[in-house]
């Protein structure tokens, strides 16, 4: 089994020297500066950058190396305006990072289906990471169909009465328009009794993202760690998506409430990429 140091050092991550973990900073001169020749695109999950503005968050976006985000709201709220939307999407869009989601959103109104459909088109995404309540599965349906913006349903762990793992996702939307499917978050899934590997085995055709983070343990919703170094078992999660072929996207999402997030971010989105130079 590679070590953790081994997958580090096949890291495919643009930082300074100053910005990396010690881990890091002695791998630079390992570092696999090329994509992955897997498909497997690596994103970051807006959420990693609750409460850090926006021009921070965008110079910390490409500081890792990373040019993909699902945006959250707290950048780019539902009811910005067209000016807002353009200077948002403009910075973006300068930083060379594409905006390939949004979200998560809730939807528990048909009104809030509509302003989340609403939003997708005027930001101009193709998909939408959202949870709606069950009873508005038929119309979020109908309006998959209207715009052709996907659907990605998020699942929030135990605590989530809707959608709490994988499973909760597939058994409402497998029957579904096929642009309905999951994003996938494998810490939460693990808390709520879902092995991310399994699950990739199993319900991969309605994966379409995922959000990748580690866990001390599984008991609690406040227990996150840097990628690797937890219980994930991430080696066998990129096995698992490498069998499959996946060709959604896979998204960092940091969260631990530290000063400074860019080394957790940094060692990370490291690890992860290191593992999917070091399997593929």
């Amino acid at each position: 089994m590679p070590s953790r140091r081994f997958f580090l050092k096949s890291a495919a991550v643009g930082l300074t020297t100053a910005a990396l973990p010690p881990v890091l900073s002695n791998a630079r001169d390992n570092w696999w500066t090329g994509a992955p020749v897997t498909g497997i695109q690596v994103g970051l999950a807006g959420y990693t950058f609750h409460g850090i503005p926006l021009d921070q968050s965008i110079a910390i976006i490409n500081q890792v190396g990373i040019n993909s985000l699902s945006i959250k709201d707290f950048h780019l709220p539902l009811d910005a305006s067209a000016q807002m939307i353009e200077e948002v999407l403009g910075k973006f869009h300068a930083a060379g990072i594409e905006v390939y989601a949004a979200g998560v959103i809730y939807m528990k109104t048909a009104e809030e289906v509509d302003r989340a459909f609403a939003y997708g088109q005027n930001i101009k995404v193709p998909m939408i990471i959202g949870v709606p309540n069950y009873e508005l599965l038929p119309y979020v349906e109908k309006k998959v169909k209207e715009t052709n913006i996907r659907l990605a349903i998020h699942n929030h762990g135990p605590e989530d009465k809707l959608y709490p793992g994988p499973k909760d996702v597939f058994d409402h939307v497998k029957n579904m328009d096929s642009r309905i499917g999951m994003c996938f978050d494998i810490g939460h899934g693990l808390r709520a009794g879902a092995d991310p590997t399994r699950s990739v085995m199993d319900f991969g055709s309605r994966i379409f993202d995922l959000h990748i983070k580690d866990l001390k343990d599984i008991k609690g919703s406040e227990s996150g760690i840097e990628v690797g170094r937890g219980v994930i078992d991430i080696p066998g999660l990129v096995r698992a998506l490498l069998q499959i072929k996946f060709k959604g996207r896979c998204s960092i999402e940091f969260e631990l409430p530290v000063k400074d997030p860019v080394p957790g971010i940094a060692e990370s989105v490291g690890y992860f990429k290191g593992a999917l130079a070091a399997l593929s």
